[in-house]
């Protein structure tokens, strides 16, 4: 198994998801949160910094291949549990809760579906069809900018912040944009992978 330069960034962001959490949950609140949502920006940094080299160095495996997305997915999965828990761990539900609450759900429903569809395109060959688009990377700009946000909640736990509530405010609207941008490219992937079987399908009757 060869292990590239950009895959080792892709396994630095991994361990970086076990550390996260534990910060999050020994730390006191404040510097918790700015310290687990400083982790989530380093993350989505070597995300980027991977992806570059990977085309700069043309340095693409089939495990970085395989490990990129995984390591995408669960370090987006674990930063929006610890939201949700964050934002609901009070007695007293408000309305930003279920906001950030049903936008979760959302993604996270959606990033199953859209995986278990590029699984079953791949093994139909057809993989290649349902590859990363545009849209999907506008998608994920507006996801990490708002998890990271949403994790630090600076006018939560700072004075120095205090009645700066438009810094939540404007993650949640970033986190809706994104959940509708995942809704249209879920959309988008499983109009193409639908196509790609009956194609596939056709052939096969041929």
């Amino acid at each position: 198994m060869r292990i590239t330069i950009p895959t080792y960034f892709t396994l630095f962001r991994l361990v970086l998801i076990p550390l996260m959490v534990v910060i999050y949950f020994i730390l006191p609140s404040r510097p918790a949160h700015f310290y687990t949502a400083l982790i989530f920006l380093i993350a989505s940094v070597t995300d980027w910094i991977d992806g570059f080299l990977a085309r700069r160095l043309n340095a693409v495996s089939n495990f970085g291949r395989f490990l990129d997305p995984v390591a995408d997915k669960l370090i987006v999965c674990v930063a929006l549990v610890l939201i949700v828990y964050e934002y609901t761990k009070s007695p007293f539900l408000e309305h930003n809760d279920v906001l950030v609450t049903i936008a979760a759900i959302i993604v996270l429903c959606r990033e199953i579906i859209v995986s278990s569809l590029r699984e079953w395109m791949a093994s139909l060959g057809q993989s290649s069809k349902v590859a990363v688009s545009y849209l999907g990377k506008i998608k994920t700009t507006a996801q990490m900018t708002s998890i990271c946000f949403l994790l630090w909640r600076p006018n939560r736990y700072s004075d120095i912040y205090m009645g700066m509530n438009w810094i939540e405010y404007t993650s949640i609207a970033l986190v809706w944009l994104a959940v509708v941008l995942t809704l249209w490219s879920m959309i988008d992937y499983l109009v193409i992978g639908i196509k790609s079987v009956s194609e596939v399908e056709k052939n096969q009757q041929q």
